[in-house]
């Protein structure tokens, strides 16, 4: 139990900038790596087999956002109970994490395989695809239903690893699987694009390396991880409310950029067609992995903020949210001047075929032009799961996914002939009106911890 002692201890004594920068460093590296191995499927499936079928996968991606939102729920729950629990000391509250994680992974898995590989062209035609771009997504997507229980599991058990203030550990198991897809997708795509599987390949490159990381995940919670031991494997109700209402902010996060994803392919569709498609595939993948670094940081924050609350050390929690949203805040910039100083070749790295990436580039500078703002609204969402304050992160979340979002992506392309330029536009002038919101809600709260 020395180790247990040792981590707590670090949590609620050691100074907050030294905290930041020991806890985020492995959560923004092994998230980095993550989402770039979601990017490079688009990059080499875009490189080696061609610009429909990038655009397939950046259509499809949406979709996995369904796993992903479930892993995050039930990964960003438990992760915050188990957090709350060690500032506590609660062992039995800790004995019960990982049996009520597995019991609801599996029955979700299951759910979602089955509806998934059933109803995919007609999720994929909701989302716009059509023609050839909706034929290649359906047989990418099929593919990565099939794997859904590996995902899930090791996202979900990810992230109490994180919880348990492991950042390192988490790092690593995650990394692991991640390089391991970054290096099989060419080597899979070469072998099996002769047959006509180039985009298959991908897909298959992808379930491999998430069941390589399930495997290592499953190890490590039997022989390794300090606090959390996989017990009695059943849904616990005495645990489970506290999960889902704090992780439902999560999992809205996930399945609401899934709706309004849907609906800028829909409304690119309309005003652009395939080539604004094919735009706004390329720059909302960069979009979202331009986020990643940002999840890793508030990963980081978590646990440390989750411990503090836990122990009623309010005044140490108001520090390390002030201390993280601006070192948030920095982390945006490496992805905010490259963008805004080339766009053009930022977009060349997904689409080949000349001449459309340099449609793309004024609109790609609009849609990034608030992206600085992001990482105090990630950081404002992570302290309110971290609290246990489940509404206040659900309506952030909703009024950036939906509430402002969708009436702008609606109205504003109808407005003095903006056309497709009000698509780019809606993305931008949201998140600059809800950092305003989240700000004052973040203010609010801090000020009640007395």
């Amino acid at each position: 139990m020395n180790t247990e002692s040792n981590t707590r201890n670090k949590l609620l004594t050691e100074s907050p900038k030294k905290l930041m920068l020991s806890l985020s460093i492995p959560g923004i590296l092994g998230m980095v790596v993550v989402g770039l191995y979601n990017m490079m499927d688009s990059i080499f499936v875009g490189q080696m087999v061609g610009t429909v079928q990038m655009a397939a996968i950046s259509v499809s991606y949406p979709f996995t956002l369904i796993n992903a939102g479930s892993a995050a729920m039930l990964g960003v729950g438990s992760a915050s109970v188990l957090s709350r629990a060690i500032g506590k000391k609660d062992e039995s509250t800790i004995k019960k994490i990982m049996g009520n994680l597995i019991a609801a992974i599996l029955l979700i898995s299951i759910i979602y395989t089955i509806i998934g590989m059933i109803f995919t062209r007609q999720l994929l035609t909701l989302a716009g695809a059509s023609g050839d771009i909706l034929n290649c997504a359906e047989k990418y997507l099929k593919i990565i239903f099939a794997g859904s229980l590996f995902v899930n599991f090791f996202q979900s058990a990810n992230m109490v690893i994180r919880g348990e203030g492991q950042l390192k550990k988490a790092m690593l198991i995650i990394t692991s699987g991640s390089v391991l897809n970054i290096l099989l997708d060419p080597i899979f795509i070469t072998i099996l694009k002769p047959y006509g599987l180039g985009i298959e390949a991908a897909a298959y490159a992808t379930v491999f390396s998430q069941f390589i990381q399930a495997a290592i995940t499953l190890w490590y919670f039997k022989y390794k991880s300090n606090y959390v031991k996989i017990g009695r494997i059943c849904i616990d109700t005495t645990i489970l409310p506290s999960v889902l209402s704090v992780g439902i902010s999560a999992l809205l996060m996930q399945v609401l950029t899934l709706v309004q994803q849907m609906v800028i392919y829909r409304v690119a569709s309309k005003y652009g067609g395939e080539t604004s498609q094919i735009l706004l595939g390329a720059a909302l993948r960069v979009w979202n992995f331009a986020f990643v670094p940002l999840w890793g940081m508030s990963q980081g924050f978590q646990p440390v903020v989750g411990t503090n609350f836990g122990a009623k050390k309010y005044e140490r929690v108001k520090k390390l949210t002030y201390i993280f949203v601006f070192g948030a805040t920095m982390l945006s910039l490496i992805f905010y001047i490259p963008v805004e100083l080339f766009p053009e070749q930022i977009l060349s790295l997904f689409i080949t075929t000349p001449g459309i990436a340099s449609m793309g580039v004024t609109n790609f500078r609009i849609m990034f032009s608030t992206y600085i703002l992001q990482g105090s609204f990630i950081m404002a969402v992570t302290l309110f799961q971290s609290l246990g304050k489940a509404n206040k992160a659900t309506l952030l979340v909703l009024f950036r996914q939906i509430i402002l979002f969708v009436p702008l992506a609606v109205i504003l392309p109808m407005v003095a002939g903006l056309g497709i330029t009000g698509v780019w536009l809606a993305i931008a002038l949201t998140d600059a009106i809800l950092v305003i919101i989240t700000l004052s809600m973040m203010f609010k709260e801090l000020h009640k911890l007395k």
